[in-house]
């Protein structure tokens, strides 16, 4: 009976070769894991500070429909601008559910469609393709300030806005 207690204690007690194979894996997923933050942490960011919008600022507000071969966008726009070119457009359906919010003054611009996921913050000479109809609105806005109807076509999309 004393050889086969001391047998379980040798086995209980004795180091398992699978478990140090754990130790070894763990530390192997841990050293990517803690690169990959620190890379991923590294992103820039952006220091551009936009005007806040202020009393100086004309505010209108109406209808945006957004057009492409394949997407139809209705909602309520909020169109915010001042004199020296800064612009904020934001797209909503409804209270509280924002679709999309553009900032943009005379060379910086942040985009966010949250109903997509898309976000972009930088200068708009390096501004993506698929982004250069929403930031020549600004150009559109201040030409005519004052219209109630504006139509806009770039490329396949069209924007209509009715305030």
């Amino acid at each position: 009976m004393k050889t086969q207690v001391e047998a379980i204690h040798r086995i209980a007690f004795q180091p398992v070769g699978f478990a140090r194979r754990i130790e070894i894996n763990r530390n192997h997923i841990c050293v990517p894991l803690i690169i990959a933050f620190y890379l991923t942490s590294c992103a820039p960011i952006s220091q551009h500070r936009f005007a806040e919008p202020a009393a100086g600022w004309q505010t209108r507000t109406g209808q945006l429909m957004y057009r492409t071969a394949t997407v139809t966008l209705i909602g309520e726009a909020v169109l915010r601008f001042w004199k020296t070119g800064d612009f904020e457009l934001t797209v909503s359906k409804g209270p509280g559910i924002t679709l999309l919010s553009l900032r943009q003054d005379s060379d910086f611009a942040e985009f966010n469609a949250n109903f997509t996921g898309q976000r972009w913050t930088g200068r708009v000479a390096q501004a993506p393709t698929q982004l250069r109809g929403w930031l020549a609105l600004r150009e559109q806005f201040l030409r005519v300030p004052n219209q109630k109807i504006l139509r806009y076509v770039s490329g396949s999309e069209t924007f209509l806005f009715r305030f």
